[in-house]
């Protein structure tokens, strides 16, 4: 009751809380959410996981920022996939049949699920060399009726 008096009459101390000690973390900025290559695959996967959904951690492909999404520590052998080249990265990715394959420096991996480009479109990691590619959707005779029966 008393501070709430002190308080009500404007006489309570103001002291500044110390920076020392303290937890809280500005809001992250996209340009300080690049990855660092330079670590073991666990740091790999904190940071992008740290950063999902925002602002997104990413690394530069084919000249563009890449944003990596989903990650999981990966504990198999190396599975087969085309390689990506990363830049920064001291081994190439891949790109696997589950994913974006990446290394730490460790040797060990992380799986990254999604991938995110510079214009806002979102694919899944398995289908990066594929992204570009358009596929005409084709319809068996019954699949034709039931569309003309909801028409």
């Amino acid at each position: 009751v008393e501070a709430v008096h002190l308080i009500a009459d404007g006489k309570a101390p103001r002291i500044p809380q110390p920076k020392e000690g303290a937890t809280y973390e500005g809001i992250q900025k996209k340009e300080n959410a690049e990855i660092s290559w330079d670590q073991p695959a666990a740091a790999l996967h904190n940071w992008i996981r740290g950063h999902d959904k925002v602002p997104g951690a990413w690394a530069t492909i084919d000249g563009q920022m890449v944003t990596f999404y989903g990650s999981s520590l990966l504990d198999a052998s190396v599975p087969a996939g085309q390689e990506l080249a990363i830049k920064g990265a001291s081994r190439p990715g891949l790109v696997t049949k589950n994913g974006l394959v990446i290394f730490g420096n460790d040797g060990k991996m992380v799986l990254v699920r999604n991938l995110q480009f510079e214009d806002g479109k979102m694919i899944p990691a398995s289908k990066y060399f594929s992204a570009d590619e358009t596929t005409a959707l084709e319809l068996t005779e019954e699949e034709k009726k039931m569309a003309e029966d909801i028409r």
